[in-house]
């Protein structure tokens, strides 16, 4: 599932199943700018939706010529609302360019 399935939200009256069961591990891949607050900040917000993440479960990828790093986090996912919660304050942190 991605952002845009979550933002989109049914597209009729009647509620549509999720396809993810939860609880679950779901990978969250934060990609922005590589500027020394990009990395706590992003940390900081998913931590506040789920608690202390396991740094063996965060992924970092700089970009060719490290203008951008990637942030993988798996975390423990608890229904869609933590996860529409996530992503959109993710989206309001300057430095992020993407968020999947």
């Amino acid at each position: 599932m991605s952002v845009d399935d979550l933002n989109r939200g049914p597209s009729s009256s009647e509620e549509v199943p999720t396809k993810i069961k939860f609880p679950c591990l779901y990978p969250i891949k934060v990609i922005g700018h590589a500027v020394d607050t990009f990395r706590p900040q992003v940390l900081k917000v998913i931590e506040r939706h789920t608690g202390k993440l396991d740094p063996d479960l965060i992924e970092l990828r700089p970009s060719k010529h490290s203008n951008y790093l990637s942030i993988t986090i798996t975390i423990a996912a608890t229904g869609e609302l933590q996860l529409r919660s996530i992503f959109g304050d993710l989206k309001e942190i300057e430095s992020v360019k993407l968020v999947l």
